[in-house]
């Protein structure tokens, strides 16, 4: 399967933070986070394993307690259920990849 990026709709998460769902099956699921600097993704948790990829600019990016700052090319791996969050400190974009997929992303479209 193909999904070019301009075919997603970006959808509002946080103030300053938007999402594009890219690819996904029952298994997995890739999206786009744009955030504007000093933006931010709210502390949570959800049961799917995340891994994170920074694709532009840097953020300070907390999982478990555990803060530190990630700039372009960095990636972070949330296990499940492991409260994390992120501030962007610039505009940044990040690309966050899901197992298994997020259901609760696509009933919110």
């Amino acid at each position: 399967m193909f999904m070019h990026n301009r075919d997603a709709d970006a959808v509002a998460c946080e103030p300053g933070v938007s999402r594009k769902i890219l690819a996904y099956n029952d298994a997995l699921m890739m999206c786009e986070i744009r955030f504007e600097k000093g933006a931010r993704g709210y502390v949570h948790a959800h049961p799917h394993t995340q891994i994170t990829y920074v694709a532009k600019g840097s953020f300070r990016f907390t999982v478990g307690g555990d803060t530190r700052t990630v700039v372009q090319g960095d990636s972070i791996l949330i296990p499940p259920d492991a409260p994390h969050g992120v501030e962007a400190l610039e505009d940044s974009m990040l690309v966050d990849v899901f197992h298994p997929m997020r259901e609760d992303f696509i009933s919110s479209t």
